[in-house]
């Protein structure tokens, strides 16, 4: 007798049009092996786990009652989206999920006709459909529906106010469902709560009200007036959806996101309401884990995992250098315990940006304040303005959110806050919404701003401590994620020159100008050459801003060609620096950029973009080789 399977209705399911030939009964078994799919995929294949396994229901029953891909449907950064990539066509290679040459860890629209909008950055979700809700009635089409799916802390962003503002001025046709797991708002519910829910969403119930309405011909005030009335008690019996009924919005919940049964009633019922609404449901993060369910934050992200008891295989991290993370998170205390004025800053990320360090000992001089870069720059500017001295800590990703805020809050008043800037560089299996490559270019145009690159853990220490004794003007570290190359970081604190390179090797001929962790690649490249003979010159650049003209002066006299290595976009960068000073002075030198082309970089593991990308050894060997053969420009962009 053959074997059964252990997922014999999700076996039966490639798109979502298998699921709709399911009868309703059937859906809570489809959910418990969906969610058993993903624990057991994602046990040795980390990602995103706890909110994904948090609506499983929620996608199964959005793709029950609509219609898609023809109906539109957007997720919210896309932590939430496994279950919907796996019943959208992707279940076989869900295995791949963020690896190299695999599918996205987000929503991706060249990969899926589902996948309606790509996201990895929070709070766009309603700002997109109701783009393209506003396009459907703009071409007529006023059968097709749209639903922004918004959680996982997303809400809290200025971004999604704002699109929810015009939206419910504009009364578009659209759905948003607020997936509510606790952690981003706070517990709302109560008999009358559901009670209102179910009258609301009730197509008979709105069908009446509308034709009461037109019955007796209200006037456009008393209308209004019974609506205030209705929103006034409402608001008192349900506070949270007083804020999405002021912005416009019909609010139907809470609810309970796990229920899949009475999800797809309740959506089929707002089908049929025209104009704005707010579904709210209530989820678990971390639903069928019970560690993850108690551990939320620790399991939003929590690497391999024991698929049958939850328990994290933590990696051997022994004799293994420290995370710039876990150097940023003890010296920013350290700072902090020698003087009172220094606060640390971050939008959301505390966790992982090792601000937790701090908080733990120092949490009233620890702010978190949500999904919200721009707010948290200027917040930063206003304690600076005031005397204190804020590191606020940004994914390099994210701070191209707050562009306005760096240039107009900061800069121009050349206020000292202090930028570490976290995930520069390529950051591996989340991909080109979070590789963290443009800072350097866009930051390098700002007047007034200071902007290094630790070689090191032990530099990226010094380059604190430096941006703290000058507060001079603002100050922007970046540096990877991960582990560093130095074990023995902790070393006494020690001010750099600003604006000073390195020489760590000298040579002839050739000079490899290299800036951040990247030269650590440099580094042993020169070994492999000097053993055949070559031997090039390495300068830790440290600073892009300001630059080390001194330095550079010196090595266009002395060396026919310049190799310059960041991790970042070609464009703006050390390779630009370097190019418009040797344009400037008539210099004849040859510059050659090992730095990331003008296109968009895909996911994958480190070590497999780097060598796509000319970042590891054996392709900085090889292009320094080149050169000393062809001497003509060489421009390392292949494999792309």
């Amino acid at each position: 007798m053959a074997d059964q399977s252990i997922y014999p209705l999700l076996d039966k399911i490639q798109f979502p049009e298998d699921i709709r030939c399911f009868p309703i009964e059937k859906l809570p078994q489809l959910c418990d092996e969906l969610r058993n799919f993903i624990i057991t995929v994602s046990a040795n294949n980390p990602g995103h786990l706890g909110a994904s396994l948090g609506t499983v229901e929620l996608a199964v029953a959005i793709h029950y009652v609509f219609n898609t891909p023809k109906d539109k449907l957007v997720w919210d950064v896309g932590h939430q989206a496994y279950a919907h990539k796996i019943i959208t066509g992707r279940k076989e290679r869900f295995e791949t999920n963020r690896k190299y040459k695999g599918i996205s860890g987000f929503p991706k629209t060249s990969e899926s006709e589902y996948d309606a909008f790509g996201t990895g950055h929070a709070s766009t979700s309603i700002s997109a459909i109701l783009g393209m809700a506003t396009a459907a009635r703009l071409a007529g089409n006023s059968s097709q529906q749209h639903i922004a799916v918004i959680g996982d802390g997303a809400m809290g962003g200025g971004m999604a106010f704002e699109a929810m503002n015009q939206a419910g001025g504009a009364q578009e046709n659209l759905l948003v469902i607020l997936n509510d797991n606790r952690i981003a708002i706070d517990e709302n519910v109560g008999a009358m709560s559901q009670y209102l829910l179910h009258i609301t969403s009730s197509k008979s119930y709105n069908r009446v009200k509308k034709g009461v309405w037109r019955f007796f011909n209200f006037s456009k005030f008393i209308v209004q007036a019974i609506s205030r009335l209705g929103n006034a008690i409402k608001g008192q019996i349900a506070s949270k959806s007083n804020l999405f009924q002021q912005l416009g919005f019909r609010y139907f919940g809470p609810t309970d996101g796990h229920d899949v049964i009475k999800l797809v009633r309740i959506l089929n019922n707002l089908k049929e309401i025209q104009g704005p609404k707010l579904l709210h449901i209530v989820t678990v993060k971390g639903k069928g884990i019970r560690l993850a369910e108690e551990n939320q934050i620790l399991y939003h992200f929590p690497g391999n995992y024991d698929p049958d008891t939850g328990e994290i295989i933590a990696p051997d991290m022994q004799n293994m250098p420290p995370k710039y993370q876990t150097v940023f998170g003890e010296t920013i205390l350290e700072l902090a315990l020698k003087d009172e004025k220094v606060v640390g800053i971050t939008p959301a990320m505390a966790t992982g940006c090792s601000l937790t360090i701090m908080r733990e000992q120092l949490p009233h001089r620890v702010f978190d304040v949500g999904i919200a870069e721009q707010h948290a720059v200027t917040f930063a500017a206003g304690l600076a303005a005031a005397g204190h001295i804020p590191f606020c800590n940004i994914y390099s990703s994210f701070l191209q959110r707050s562009y306005d805020q760096i240039v107009h809050d900061v800069a121009l008043q050349n206020l000292p806050v202090i930028f570490c800037i976290d995930r520069a560089g390529l950051v591996g299996e989340d991909g080109p919404t979070h590789h963290g490559v443009f800072d350097l270019a866009f930051l390098r145009s700002i007047p007034n701003m200071v902007i290094a690159s630790p070689l090191n853990e032990a530099e990226l220490r010094n380059l604190m401590f430096t941006a703290y004794s000058e507060r001079t003007k603002p100050f922007a570290i970046r540096y990877p994620r991960g582990v560093g190359v130095t074990i023995d970081w902790k070393t006494p604190l020690e001010k750099l020159e600003t604006g000073k390179s390195k020489l760590l090797k000298e040579g002839k001929e050739i000079a490899v100008l290299s800036l951040g962790p990247l030269g650590n690649n440099v580094s042993k490249a020169i070994t492999i050459l000097e053993k055949e003979g070559i031997s090039p010159t390495h300068i830790d650049v440290r600073f892009l801003k300001p630059f080390d003209k001194k330095m550079l002066d010196e090595i266009c006299q002395t060396h026919h060609t310049i190799i310059t290595v960041e991790d970042g976009v070609v464009a703006g960068g050390l390779f630009s620096e370097v190019s418009e000073y040797v344009i400037e002075k008539k210099f004849a030198n040859k510059v050659v950029p090992i730095a990331l082309p003008d296109a968009f970089i895909e996911h994958g593991d480190i070590a497999n973009l780097h060598k796509q990308v000319g970042f590891d050894v054996e392709s900085i060997v090889n292009v320094i080789k080149s050169v000393l053969l062809y001497h003509p420009p060489f421009y390392p962009f292949f494999n792309l």
